[in-house]
């Protein structure tokens, strides 16, 4: 009866930061594919392109405030808690989709209606910068010694099924609605939905229970408070090893991920329709790729699984995006995305876990928020602008796939140097919680 309850307490843990983490994505990864509809209605210009890319741009202000947001939010998890972060990051986002979900257009309220955008990316950055250190600490935490890895990995699980929820509004509301519909009031929908959802996500997560690597870290530092010196004090070659994974993660999401339906309709001509199906179905395959590798780096070691997937997508994403822009159509579009899905989705696999053991528990989360939070502002938040930009400056529409490589080649580096598994050596000299291998 022990095991079942004791199996039944992570389940709950687990659904708790799954659900909120989907939460704080999906309302990104609905942004990002309504970015031309959403530029049309907030922030006109003379030139469709100038729309966009003002869009994009805003998009990626939010970016700023990511590690603003993670680094307070970090604090605040090591010092009460990463349930006491977590309730308060998911009710800023539900404000925050509130904000999109009601906002008045440009031609209702004039200049103050892309400022209305522009603070609920600020809100949405703000709370979105502490999610992911504070969810992964949790997760890792929570997890059985020998199941880390598969653990940690709910956490691109959830991220995986706020672009598959996302990918799927966008397609239905593409095909069900008249394009006039769409551009009225149908994007506001996915929005309105994500809204909907966040009382549900507040609830659970107060419902979880805080992880007991964190109770007996803070008992054993006794009261005093953590800050970000002694962060980077504890965890400083951590920092700069985590920034250099999270970047090739971040910059194929961005990419490959959020991207693809606004480039593949604008610069091919692809259905959007069309196109939304295509990443749905790509989409799945790497959520059933993540704990697939997950669990075999708790088998092997996180560095071989890593390292192999990054190879794979170093030497494969040109050739493989080269190949589809010389003939683009839905079928090649489809094969692409689903292969360069399924690496990715190797990659995002032990990732989270991997990050998460660079750190000591007692600052792990304004560590690893930090780390991860630069990396994402400044490799992910403006992918979407730098290869829409690249792409008109080089007239080349292979762009992105030059810009995944070179972030290839930076993560494949951080592995090397990595620790492989938690630090425990620095755990017993700080005084904290060993997270036992």
């Amino acid at each position: 009866m022990q095991i079942d309850s004791r199996g039944t307490s992570r389940t709950r843990q687990v659904a708790a930061a799954v659900v909120g983490n989907a939460l704080e994505w999906y309302d990104f990864i609905v942004y990002g594919f309504f970015a031309g509809i959403i530029a049309r209605l907030f922030f006109p210009a003379d030139s469709a392109y100038a729309s966009l890319l003002m869009s994009l741009a805003t998009f990626g202000v939010g970016f700023f405030m990511r590690p603003v947001g993670g680094v307070l939010i970090g604090l605040y998890a090591d010092r009460k808690g990463r349930k006491a972060a977590l309730q308060l990051i998911i009710v800023l986002m539900t404000l925050s989709i509130a904000l999109i979900t009601c906002a008045p257009t440009y031609k209702s309220i004039g200049p103050a209606a892309p400022l209305l955008i522009l603070v609920a990316r600020l809100l949405q950055g703000f709370a979105t910068g502490g999610e992911y250190a504070s969810s992964t600490a949790f997760l890792v935490e929570t997890a059985p010694p020998r199941k880390r890895g598969l653990y940690g990995s709910w956490q691109m699980i959830g991220q995986c099924l706020a672009v598959f929820g996302g990918a799927g509004m966008g397609a239905l509301i593409t095909q069900s609605l008249p394009a006039a519909a769409v551009d009225s009031w149908g994007w506001r929908v996915p929005f309105a939905i994500g809204l909907l959802i966040g009382p549900v996500g507040l609830w659970i997560r107060r419902h979880m229970e805080e992880t007991e690597a964190f109770r007996d870290a803070s008992q054993q530092a006794g009261q005093v408070p953590v800050s970000l010196a002694q962060a980077l004090r504890d965890n400083g070659r951590a920092v700069l090893v985590t920034i250099g994974m999270t970047i090739i993660g971040t910059a194929a999401f961005y990419v490959m991920l959020v991207n693809m339906p606004t480039f593949a309709h604008k610069e091919f001509g692809l259905p959007l329709d069309k196109v939304f199906a295509v990443q749905m179905f790509a989409v799945g395959l790497m959520t059933l790729m993540v704990p697939v590798s997950a669990a075999v780096s708790d088998r092997i070691g996180r560095k071989p699984v890593l390292i192999g997937s990054m190879l794979a997508l170093l030497l494969m994403i040109y050739p493989t995006f080269s190949w589809f822009a010389a003939a683009p159509s839905v079928s090649r579009l489809l094969a692409m995305q689903l292969g360069i899905c399924a690496i990715i989705g190797a990659i995002y696999g032990p990732l989270p876990t991997a990050t998460a053991e660079q750190f000591v528990t007692r600052t792990r989360s304004t560590g690893l928020a930090l780390a991860y939070n630069l990396a994402v502002m400044l490799f992910g938040g403006f992918a979407p602008f730098i290869v829409t930009w690249l792409t008109r400056a080089t007239g080349s529409p292979v762009a992105p796939a030059g810009y995944v490589v070179f972030a290839s080649v930076i993560g494949l580096f951080a592995v090397l140097l990595m620790h492989e598994g938690a630090p425990a050596v620095l755990e017993r000299r700080r005084g904290a919680q060993v997270l036992s291998a």
